[in-house]
């Protein structure tokens, strides 16, 4: 491949072999990638933390730590977990290549290197790596229209991050697994996205829907869900932004689901929202004190409304943290 195509994306090269480490860099530079270099694990660390690297090739046997630390340590945070790692190695047991993988390496190299082999496989994972930069565009656009639609409501502010955060607490109380868990994360921030399409007059009225204002209201949901059935990171989200809004007796929106044919991860947003809204400041009435919120919410129960059995598991959840919170301000205050 002709330099004068040039490439982009930013390389580490990290390996303690002066003499590797140029050869490397001479490769990809001539190729057009820009090229950064660490002399052992720490540098390594301090490199992906400090800028923008795309792709990390780590020399597996480098001191203070391995590049199989380094590839672990890397994979085991949010803000670098996506960065694909080729671990270069003349280690060439199965065993090896086994804890390799465990720590989350992408790809391996054998040294000596092969130039040829080098550039396709550091090609394939850049363009990798930019489809998921794109989906993490597209997922902050989505979240940023979320929150300007709570941002005009100055009584819903930090309601979808609130939110966010009750699901996943309640779903890690409840033993769902970890993809169920970031479902809820995103699904608190976007469960109300529809609401986009809904005109400023009915989303802000002080008083009551008239009927036809209120079947505007009610095709939010689906029309949230059609906004972002497109992206298929967001396909455990989807129930949650549609079915919300449904009820246990089958009173409610869009599709009139009773039950157990509601999703739980919808019915645990369903929950937490409730608890939030009666336990914040409103246009009409200051926030309701924990024990008055759970006698509402359990009389709505009694109606055939919402599931019992999450909001007493949300109440344990909430007195918890409630009393985890006062014993660190007595020990503050000692």
């Amino acid at each position: 491949m002709p330099a004068s195509e040039g490439h982009e994306g930013i390389i580490l090269v990290a390996d303690d072999n002066e003499a590797n480490r140029e050869l490397l860099s001479a490769l990809l530079s001539a190729e057009g990638y820009e090229v950064v270099c660490a002399a052992n694990g720490q540098e390594a660390l301090a490199r992906v933390h400090s800028g923008s690297i795309d792709l990390a090739l780590l020399d597996v046997v480098m001191p203070r730590p391995t590049g199989f630390e380094v590839c672990q340590a890397m994979k085991s945070k949010p803000e670098t977990r996506l960065i694909p790692v080729i671990l270069l190695t003349s280690l060439n047991s199965d065993a090896d290549r086994i804890h390799g993988i465990m720590c989350g390496a992408d790809d391996f190299l054998n040294k000596p290197v092969n130039r040829q082999e080098l550039l396709a496989r550091a090609n394939s994972l850049l363009r990798l790596k930019q489809f998921t930069d794109e989906l993490d565009n597209a997922e902050t656009v989505l979240f940023s229209l979320a929150l300007s639609i709570e941002a005009k409501d100055p009584y819903t502010e930090g309601h979808c991050d609130r939110l966010s955060k009750y699901s996943v607490a309640l779903g890690e109380r409840l033993g769902l697994p970890p993809d169920l868990r970031l479902a809820l994360r995103r699904g608190g921030l976007v469960h109300d996205i529809g609401k986009l399409s809904v005109p400023e007059s009915i989303l802000l009225k002080p008083g009551p829907l008239t009927p036809e204002e209120r079947k505007i209201m009610e095709q939010h949901t689906v029309i949230g869900e059609r906004i972002c059935a497109p992206l298929r990171s967001f396909r455990n989200v989807l129930p949650i932004i549609r079915h919300h809004h449904e009820k246990q007796d089958g009173s409610g929106y869009p599709d009139g689901l009773k039950g157990e044919q509601i999703p739980l991860t919808a019915r645990i947003l369903q929950v937490t929202d409730i608890y939030d809204a009666l336990t914040t400041d409103r246009p009409y009435r200051k926030a309701l004190p924990l024990d008055k919120a759970f006698s509402i919410m359990r009389e709505e129960v009694k109606r055939g409304w919402w599931d019992g059995s999450l909001i007493d598991q949300l109440e344990l959840l909430v007195r918890e943290s409630a009393l985890q919170l006062a014993d660190v301000g007595a020990k503050n205050e000692s």
